[in-house]
């Protein structure tokens, strides 16, 4: 093999650098960066400066080095983003003001999930998702209801696992998941009681796009202790039909059902 070819390219290792930054690591040093992406320091500190100009990355009067605002200018563009978080925060206030509780908008992307935008007061039960973080789709509301309208394969994907444990009531096995989401077809909402962590439920109900295809899901995350879900499924419904409206879905009938 050509020794060369099996070098990353310079955008690889420039994208490498981006990835390296997480929740648990938000701020880096040169040197944290460099064993983190394995690069060698004399590389990581041209690339870092070469992000930092461009605003990639903003780098502190102590060489601390964090993601910069411009790629969430950039990041703000995504088609699935920018339309679909305006045409939602209406509707989401809505629910908040209903409920008093964390309102989370997320897109698939392969088998986890990704936040959008969300809404959640001082008094709302805490939650571990941000917005722009993911999480694995089986464990969540938001995730359950995107894969149950997912194609075929990715299902079969979920469905073969492996599924990650957050608690002792995180569906791990794949009949499970299965029985899960033909049920969520069937009623048309998600409810997903402590998976993630026991004190938190969540409800969720799809959102549907113009052309009549699932793109998004709306939840609300409520105490799970002594709580009726159903009580806030007419509520989620409602505000997950709204952005449906506001997107040009053409066909509003809820529940929706399907025999897969």
């Amino acid at each position: 093999m050509d020794t060369w070819s099996a070098r990353p390219s310079v955008t690889e290792r420039a994208l490498g650098i981006l990835a390296a930054f997480s929740p648990e690591h938000a701020a880096m040093n040169l040197s944290q960066i460099s064993r983190r992406t394995g690069l060698p320091v004399a590389t990581a500190h041209r690339l870092t400066g070469e992000l930092a100009r461009w605003g990639a990355l903003e780098r502190d009067e102590h060489g601390v080095y964090r993601i910069g605002l411009r790629l969430w200018e950039v990041a703000a563009l995504a088609p699935r983003g920018l339309g679909l978080r305006e045409s939602a925060m209406p509707f989401m206030g809505d629910l908040y003001e209903a409920t008093h509780q964390n309102v989370q908008l997320a897109v698939l992307d392969g088998l986890d999930v990704v936040y959008l935008e969300r809404i959640a007061g001082r008094g709302a039960v805490n939650v571990l998702t941000r917005v722009g973080g993911r999480f694995p789709a089986h464990a969540t509301g938001v995730g359950l209801v995107l894969l149950a309208h997912a194609d075929r394969e990715l299902q079969e994907r979920a469905v073969a696992g492996p599924l990650r444990r957050f608690t002792e009531k995180t569906i791990t096995c794949g009949a499970e998941l299965r029985r899960t989401l033909a049920e969520v077809r069937r009623t048309g909402v998600a409810i997903s009681d402590g998976q993630v962590e026991l004190i938190a439920l969540s409800v969720a109900a799809p959102v549907y796009g113009r052309d009549d295809s699932v793109v998004a899901a709306l939840s609300v995350v409520v105490p799970s202790h002594d709580c009726n879900p159903q009580m806030y499924v007419p509520a989620v419904r409602a505000a997950a039909r709204g952005v449906s409206r506001a997107l040009g879905a053409p066909n509003l009938q809820w529940p929706r059902t399907s025999s897969g």
